[in-house]
């Protein structure tokens, strides 16, 4: 692994000075409130902010049960406001005092004392599903290791990686619907790791813009790749030989978490298909592209984000549709 050079102006400062300055980057209403706020409030705070954020959050819930709705909610805020102290304060000083102090709000909510919209809606997301602490502290040593490390020298130091900021989405996704045990984890865990490594490919110009290369330092020796072409933008053959390398061993992950889909209850089942759908069509993208991530992003075109959510919709629709039988116009 290469470790990132942490910005030198910020060194000076003090804990609380870096932290107010991490806030000022951030929207106002990430900042921590003078009062708690009441559980309504706390699940209105992340209810609104997991639908607006992020488009494809507004496709999947329309499979969850509703009932489930408010803890994905709470799930949601918390991976998103965590990945936002990480990501989007500039310098690795500021982020890593963050990133420390809403570690110590998530141990204050486990003992009783949330103070922050996220963690008080995350709190009865936590006793009424019976989740640990690991899988939401495993995120914040991602988001930590982001602002240190740049480049990963193997395809298993990724998969290091993914092992803390994807696959503990997964497992909470499986604590709120009720299932805890070590195989669902595992086909879970595969599927994660299969989406994150889809989104680096997608994403290598994004990542290397921020300096950091997801691409396993060895595959690129062995192709001929460097930092350069990436720089240069230009979709060289041996870089395209990679990158195809890498598609296939991402979809390789995909097939070995499907059986996942067949372990779950229905509308759990529709999700992981509906996302697990949409990381292989990432990767058709990419291939469509003939491997060239370099000169554009490969992109999922609405007409396919459309026919993947129609085709779970009518996955979802079906048993309400044979229920009802066929419409005759005849009386029985």
């Amino acid at each position: 692994m290469t470790t990132a050079t942490l910005h030198p102006d910020n060194e000076a400062l003090s804990r609380d000075e870096l932290i107010a300055r991490g806030w000022a980057a951030l929207p106002p209403s990430y900042r921590m409130p003078a009062a708690a706020p009441s559980l309504d409030e706390a699940r209105a705070w992340c209810k609104q902010l997991a639908e607006s954020h992020y488009e494809n959050f507004h496709v999947a819930s329309w499979f969850l049960p509703e009932a489930l709705r408010p803890h994905f909610h709470s799930i949601y805020a918390y991976c998103r406001v965590s990945d936002d102290l990480g990501d989007e304060v500039g310098d690795p000083h500021v982020a890593l005092a963050l990133l420390d102090m809403w570690g110590q709000e998530l141990d204050a909510c486990y003992e009783g004392r949330a103070h922050h919209p996220v963690f008080v809606a995350l709190a009865e997301t936590i006793r009424a599903c019976s989740i640990p602490k690991e899988p939401f502290a495993d995120l914040l040593t991602a988001f930590r290791q982001d602002q240190t490390v740049t480049r990963y020298e193997t395809m298993q130091d990724v998969l290091g990686y993914c092992r803390y900021s994807a696959n503990p989405v997964g497992r909470l996704v499986l604590y709120v619907c009720d299932y805890a045990d070590d195989e669902r984890f595992r086909l879970s865990d595969a599927t994660c790791s299969a989406l994150q490594l889809a989104n680096f490919w997608q994403d290598v110009r994004v990542d290397y813009a921020k300096n950091r290369v997801y691409l396993p330092q060895e595959d690129m020796r062995r192709f001929g790749v460097c930092d350069e072409t990436i720089a240069q933008g230009i979709a060289t053959p041996e870089f395209r030989a990679m990158l195809r390398h890498e598609v296939d061993y991402a979809r390789s992950l995909f097939a070995k978490g499907l059986p996942l889909i067949g372990m779950v209850g229905r509308d759990l089942a529709l999700d992981l298909d509906l996302f697990s759908r949409g990381g292989l069509e990432i990767l058709r993208a990419i291939e469509r592209r003939d491997y060239d991530v370099l000169s554009a992003r490969p992109a999922i075109s609405s007409g396919a984000k459309l026919s993947l959510a129609l085709r779970a919709l009518s996955a979802k629709m079906l048993p309400f549709m044979r229920l009802a039988g066929p419409r005759t116009g005849k009386s029985a």
